[in-house]
C-alpha cells in the first residue's frame, strides 16, 4: 500500500506549528524503514533536521483503509545512503532523479497502526466503498 499511493508526512515547524505535506515518492525502504525523496520538500526536510519526530499517513482513498506510521527520520544529502536512494528512485523510474532529488529521507518506523473508515463498523464492505468513491471521483464536472 505504501508504494502505491500518496503519503502525508507530518512534521513540526520551527515555531511549533504542524506541517503536513503530501509525498508521492513515499516508499518502503526495507522491513523497518520508509523513505521519500526530497524533490520539493524544503520545509519538511528542514523540520526533520531540527526535530526527527515524524508521522506518516497512507490511505487508499477508494477503500478508506491504510496505515499510520510514527518514528524518526534522518535526512541524507550526501554519502552512501543518499547514493543508494538515488539508485532506488532511478529504478522506480523517477524522472531525472539525479537532477531533482535534493535529499533522501529515511524514516525508522517505531509503530504502525491500521487506519479504517468508521463506515466498516456500520457494515460497509470494501467493494461498496470502492464503488461509491470511484463514482464520486469519476463524475464529470458539469461546469
Amino acid at each position: 500500500m505504501v508504494d502505491e499511493g500518496l503519503g502525508f508526512v507530518a512534521t513540526i515547524n520551527a515555531d511549533g506549528t504542524p506541517n503536513l505535506s503530501p509525498k508521492g515518492t513515499l516508499s518502503t525502504w526495507d522491513d523497518e524503514h520508509l523513505a521519500f525523496a526530497d524533490i520539493a520538500s524544503p520545509n519538511t526536510s528542514a523540520n526533520l533536521e531540527r526535530n526527527a519526530a515524524v508521522e506518516v499517513n497512507v490511505v487508499d482513498p477508494l477503500i478508506r483503509r491504510g496505515y499510520r506510521f510514527a518514528g524518526t527520520a534522518i535526512v541524507h544529502r550526501r554519502g552512501a545512503t543518499f547514493e543508494r536512494g538515488l539508485e532506488f528512485y532511478e529504478r522506480r523510474d523517477t524522472v531525472r532523479a539525479r537532477e531533482r532529488i535534493r535529499a533522501i529521507v529515511v524514516i525508522t518506523v517505531a509503530s504502525a497502526r491500521p487506519v479504517r473508515s468508521p463506515a466498516y463498523a456500520l457494515g460497509a464492505t470494501e467493494d461498496q466503498l470502492r464503488s461509491r468513491y470511484r463514482r464520486l471521483l469519476l463524475v464529470d464536472d458539469p461546469t
